[in-house]
């Protein structure tokens, strides 16, 4: 018999340039221990570190996104200098420490999304929710305060009200009011979150991925250090981007009227 312990608390497989990141607890409702944490970084860093990756779709196995901490496994881990969880050759994908993957991600939200599960939307870059999720930010009714980001991003995403009015209460909030506040893009059927959001993963894939990677950089560089900032570095990456062999394969493309088949170079 197949116990937890044995099951990766992770799947990772691939699909063309896509690589398919499931949330693998789902009789925990994917609540996070520790291992989970630990796996889920290690995914991101595969992610970052194979060329032929280009795009990264987190899922989750079972009816639900995830539960949540498993504060018993992981408070007693946290220590003077917090909560550690990134292993050799991971990459934290909550971007709190610093670093974090050039490469977009996309998210399939299903059933309950709690906690760190909003704060992995906010630090992805395109969320499709099924119509039935449901969001809940309820750190501060167990006496701690989010920690993977939500006092940084949301209220950029929601506006200020908005983010406070989740953050401050625990109360929980539906599909519609998460594309409402912008923290979903796309409310789908349920059960269809999955397809909807490899569609999308496939659709940024199949660009070149030197310009998706510089695009997104700008965005997130404008978002931290401000519009100044990212301005500086847009002709610089104009005349890098403009040198590649994409842009010749993309120009080529247009010019032919035929698909591009980029290349990364």
């Amino acid at each position: 018999m197949i116990t937890e312990s044995d099951s990766p608390r992770v799947t990772v497989d691939r699909e063309g340039h896509v690589l398919l990141i499931g949330l693998n607890r789902p009789d925990k409702r994917n609540a996070a221990d520790f291992r989970l944490l630990q796996e889920l970084c290690l995914a991101y860093g595969e992610l970052e570190r194979d060329p032929e990756l280009r795009v990264g779709l987190v899922y989750a196995h079972g009816e639900h996104f995830t539960g949540g901490l498993d504060l018993p496994d992981v408070a007693p881990r946290i220590g003077a200098a917090g909560l550690d969880i990134v292993p050799e050759g991971g990459i934290n994908p909550w971007r709190v420490d610093g670093s974090g993957t050039t490469k977009p991600v996309v998210v399939a939200v299903q059933g309950t999304c709690l906690t760190l599960g909003i704060e992995l939307i906010l630090a992805s870059d395109i969320a499709v929710a099924a119509q039935s999720a449901t969001f809940a930010q309820i750190e501060v009714a167990r006496g701690i305060l989010p920690f993977g980001g939500a006092t940084l991003r949301f209220p950029k995403v929601a506006g200020w009200g908005n983010a406070m009015r989740w953050i401050l209460t625990g109360d929980s909030f539906d599909a519609t009011e998460a594309h409402r506040i912008g923290l979903v893009q796309e409310v789908v059927p349920d059960g269809e979150q999955y397809d909807r959001a490899l569609e999308l993963a496939r659709r940024v894939a199949a660009q070149a991925p030197l310009a998706v990677q510089a695009s997104l950089a700008s965005a997130r560089t404008a978002a931290a250090d401000g519009e100044a900032a990212a301005a500086r570095n847009l002709q610089p990456e104009l005349v890098r981007l403009a040198t590649s062999e994409d842009a010749r394969i993309g120009m080529q493309a247009f010019l032919t009227r035929t698909p591009a088949e980029f290349i990364g170079r």
